[in-house]
């Protein structure tokens, strides 16, 4: 069962896409990360987002894609009900997370 989204979350993942038009968000050069998505490198947020929504523990409220070790990561900052903020890696190419913590 899908859930309507929280206007929050709306907002930003519209901003998101409008701001990369259609490309991941937030790179330090939204070219760069144009060109990822062109050749393969990674998949774009839209596709990614598909993939772990059910993984989440909350409501995304930032996204930024990052390279750590020459591989690139998005990194999603979630709130949980509770009120609770993580910050959830997952591989740009995959769409596996990586690794959670609590911030």
């Amino acid at each position: 069962m899908d859930l309507p989204l929280h206007p929050v979350r709306a907002l930003i993942l519209a901003a998101v896409l409008l701001v990369a038009g259609g490309a991941p968000a937030l790179a330090r050069d939204h070219d760069d990360a144009r060109r990822a998505v062109e050749a393969g490198e990674i998949r774009p947020l839209a596709d990614i987002l598909n993939k772990v929504k059910g993984k989440l523990p909350g409501e995304v409220v930032g996204v930024k894609l990052e390279r750590e070790a020459g591989a690139w990561m998005y990194e999603f900052r979630v709130v949980d009900e509770k009120g609770r903020l993580f910050e959830i890696h997952v591989d740009a190419r995959s769409g596996e997370v990586e690794r959670a913590k609590e911030k």
